[in-house]
């Protein structure tokens, strides 16, 4: 029997991209839709062959539904998800899992009393590039490292502005381009540098005038002086993907521009191979409740990305040093 989903709200950009992934998949099928807007969740639930319902509860009280995929505004997620696992569904989500860490605690435990899956959408985290780092790094050959620096931008606020307009809500965001974009960097960082940051100092910058950051930098600094540098940007189409580790041996780099991974232990750059990806989130999703198992790394990075950008966030409300 194939896995039966619920996709809970279209607000988020990447609703209908796991929709169509959902749709596609051989494993799985989409039987009933919410959304908050009862309008644009009809109109995708027509679109779906699907049944929408406006009521949250009625959807999740339905015997075809085994699981759920959560796109609704971020401020929603614990509401949302801890209902869903209450009623047992398994959880495919959207990054952040929640933007405090006392809501991502109860979501936690919830879907721990309740035995399902929770799994984060972090697609970076599966990248063919990302592995290699990974096991650069576990070969020692950067030496001991001293910077991790990873930035993401796109245009969605300059030009046409194709970025929604309620994704500069605040109320249903929790924040701008850091929290949203900056996910992915951020949680590679972490990954990168291997422990929790000490401290994190953010600066944030609203270059449209929007009600949230558009343009983001947070450093992070370990106790033994490492730092990670998380840059994020709503205002920049041309900005590479990139990837930077600084060690006292060696360099590597990533992106800049070409999608190709480089290292330099002090002569020429040399050009790594990169593995395939693991697999989409979503894909890995499915897999895992078919297996009944849990990606625990990929949770436990959510739970630090929520600390971190809560840390980001409230640092990004003190007013610098004038110069």
């Amino acid at each position: 029997m194939p896995l039966r989903l619920a996709i809970l709200s279209f607000w988020h950009v990447h609703a209908r991209d796991y929709a169509r992934q959902a749709s596609a998949h051989p494993d799985t099928e989409i039987t009933a839709v919410w959304d908050e807007d009862t309008a644009r969740g009809r109109a995708r639930a027509a679109e779906l062959g699907a049944r929408f319902h406006p009521d949250l509860g009625g959807l999740l009280a339905r015997d075809d539904v085994d699981a759920v995929v959560v796109t609704c505004p971020t401020t929603a997620h614990r509401e949302v998800i801890t209902a869903a696992a209450a009623a047992g569904k398994h959880i495919f989500t959207e990054k952040v899992l929640a933007p405090t860490p006392a809501e991502c605690a109860d979501i936690v435990a919830a879907a721990k009393k309740s035995g399902v899956t929770v799994m984060l959408a972090l697609p970076r985290l599966y990248e063919g590039y990302t592995t290699a780092i990974r096991q650069v790094l576990a070969g020692g050959a950067l030496g001991r490292l001293t910077l991790v620096r990873v930035r993401l931008a796109h245009g969605g606020s300059v030009g046409e502005g194709w970025l929604p307009e309620h994704f500069y809500d605040p109320a249903a965001t929790a924040g701008g381009a850091l929290i949203d974009l900056g996910c992915h960097p951020m949680y590679l960082a972490r990954l990168f540098l291997g422990r929790m940051p000490e401290t994190v100092t953010a600066s944030f910058g609203h270059v449209t005038q929007r009600a949230v950051e558009d343009n983001a930098v947070a450093v992070l600094r370990c106790v033994d002086g490492t730092l990670g540098v998380v840059e994020a940007s709503f205002t920049a189409p041309a900005s590479p993907f990139s990837i930077e580790l600084h060690g006292t041996q060696a360099s590597l780099v990533y992106g800049t521009p070409e999608p190709r991974l480089l290292l330099n232990t002090g002569g020429d750059w040399r050009e790594l191979p990169l593995p395939a990806a693991t697999g989409t989130p979503f894909d890995l999703f499915v897999r895992h409740v078919a297996d009944g198992t849990r990606d625990e790394e990929n949770l436990a990075l959510g739970l630090d990305l929520t600390r971190l950008m809560a840390a980001a966030t409230h640092s990004s409300r003190e007013e610098g040093s004038r110069v």
